[in-house]
C-alpha cells in the first residue's frame, strides 16, 4: 500500500513539473513590440515599408519603364549588417522582393545562390528529362539593376550603462548593372532610447 501511494506521489510529481510555465499569447505581426531594445521586428518592417514605397514610387522606374518599353529586371545582391548586433537582413529583402513581383512594376529574377540550384536542376534535365519538358540551356534573363546594401549601428551610453541610445541606419541601392550608375538610394533612420531600470552592471 505504502509503494502506491509513494508511486502516485511521484506520478503526481512528475506531471506537475513537468507542467509548461511559460504563457504564450499571439498578437498581431504589425504590433509593436520592444522587450530587449535590440533590432526586432518592428524595426524590420519599418524598414521594408520605406524602402519599398521610395523604391517603387522614385524616377527611376518610370525613366526605364518609358526608355526601353518593358520593366526593369532586378537581382537582390548582398545587405551587409555591419552594425553590433545580430540582424537577419533577408527578412528585408525578402519583403521587397515580393513587393518588387507583386507590383508588377519591376521583373525579379533568383539570386545567385537560388540561381546555382536552379542551374543543377537544368543541368539534370539535360540527361533526364523528356525533350519535351527539358528546359535550354542559356536562356537566363539578365538583370537591369542589382540591389545592395549595409545596415551600421552607433551605441552611445551612459557611464553606469543604465541608460543607451541606439542609432540604427540602413542603406540600399540600385545599381546599373552594365554602366555601375546608382539610380536609387534608399535609407532609413531609427533611433531608440533604452532604460535599464533594473541593470547592475
Amino acid at each position: 500500500m505504502k509503494y502506491l501511494i509513494y508511486t502516485c506521489l511521484l506520478v503526481g510529481f512528475l506531471f506537475t513539473g513537468c507542467r509548461p510555465s511559460n504563457e504564450v499569447t499571439r498578437m498581431n505581426p504589425g504590433e509593436t513590440t520592444d522587450l530587449s531594445g535590440r533590432w526586432n521586428d518592428t524595426d524590420a518592417r519599418l524598414v521594408s515599408e520605406e524602402m519599398i514605397s521610395d523604391a517603387l514610387t522614385n524616377p527611376w522606374l518610370n525613366r526605364f519603364s518609358r526608355d526601353h518599353g518593358q520593366p526593369p529586371v532586378v537581382i537582390v545582391g548582398n545587405v551587409h549588417n555591419e552594425s553590433m548586433e545580430h540582424i537577419d537582413t533577408e527578412v528585408i529583402t525578402k519583403e521587397m522582393e515580393r513587393a518588387f513581383v507583386n507590383s508588377g512594376s519591376v521583373n525579379l529574377v533568383a539570386s545567385s545562390d537560388e540561381r546555382r540550384q536552379i542551374r543543377e536542376e537544368r543541368s539534370d534535365q539535360q540527361q533526364f528529362a523528356s525533350v519535351e519538358t527539358m528546359k535550354e540551356m542559356a536562356k537566363e534573363l539578365g538583370a537591369d539593376f542589382m540591389l545592395i546594401g549595409n545596415i551600421n549601428s552607433i551605441v552611445d551610453e551612459t557611464v553606469d550603462r543604465r541608460t543607451l541610445a541606439v542609432f540604427y541606419t540602413v542603406n540600399m541601392e540600385l545599381i546599373n548593372v552594365e554602366t555601375n550608375q546608382k539610380v536609387w538610394i534608399g535609407n532609413k533612420k531609427i533611433k531608440k532610447l533604452i532604460e535599464r531600470k533594473n541593470y547592475r552592471g
